[in-house]
């Protein structure tokens, strides 16, 4: 994971494009649909104050196959001696193509006169994301389908949430992440040394998997350089 001090912050879009979204991808991810939990979003009692968090797990792995299912994993604990009042997370894939897709882990093809522009590069599972090891769904819906709202966080306390991701397609993304503090804007949110909570995963979907070799310790490792089989 890099750090993304100084991100992008995305605009948020409407439901009702989520929802037409999301019938375009049921049919290019063999049923798998995007979901952002269910809930009361938590803007209507929103204090103006900022909130000290940390980011205590990121995890995506860099390298991923197509059709792979993974699990990205963010952990976020409340260092402060108030509760968060709402803890978002909003997700988006890199460039303009990404900020201007609805979809968290999509893009909008820039091709005029597509009927549905907007296109996965991950599936999210049913059901996802989900929080501190419960069989749930969490993260409720909010006016951005691309911020899941998980409710308060008390003090000391930690969120580790989890979305199970499948790749539908090849190529090199960045899929960054912020950490929020509530819906209304009122609600902020920084670290220990002031800056915006949030970050980056650099990930290589590939179709092919690579090349592997047993070292002498027992030990699977790629094979760095060495073309695939039936090269392109």
């Amino acid at each position: 994971m890099e750090p993304a001090e100084g991100k992008p912050r995305y605009a948020r879009h409407s439901r009702a494009g989520a929802a037409a979204a999301s019938i375009a991808t049921l049919a290019l991810v063999l049923g798998l649909t995007a979901c952002g939990g269910g809930g009361e979003s938590s803007s209507a009692t929103e204090p103006s104050d900022t909130f000290p968090v940390r980011v205590v797990t990121a995890e995506f792995p860099a390298k991923q196959q197509l059709g792979e299912t993974t699990l990205l994993r963010l952990g976020v604990r409340n260092t402060g001696e108030k509760a968060v009042p709402g803890l978002t997370v909003t997700i988006s894939v890199g460039g303009k193509e990404g900020r201007d897709s609805s979809l968290p882990f999509g893009y909008r093809d820039p091709q005029p006169g597509i009927a549905q522009p907007d296109r996965p590069v991950w599936a999210l599972s049913a059901g996802y994301p989900k929080a501190n090891g419960s069989t749930e769904p969490a993260g409720a819906e909010t006016a951005s389908p691309k911020t899941f709202d998980f409710g308060p966080l008390k003090p000391g306390k930690t969120l580790q949430a989890a979305w199970k991701l499948s790749a539908v397609k090849t190529g090199r993304y960045k899929l960054f992440y912020e950490i929020g503090a509530g819906l209304g804007g009122e609600a902020k949110t920084a670290t220990e040394n002031g800056a915006e909570p949030g970050g980056v995963f650099a990930v290589t979907i590939s179709e092919e998997p690579p090349e592997v070799e047993v070292t002498d310790s027992g030990e699977v490792v790629e094979i760095p350089g060495k073309p695939k089989q039936g090269g392109r």
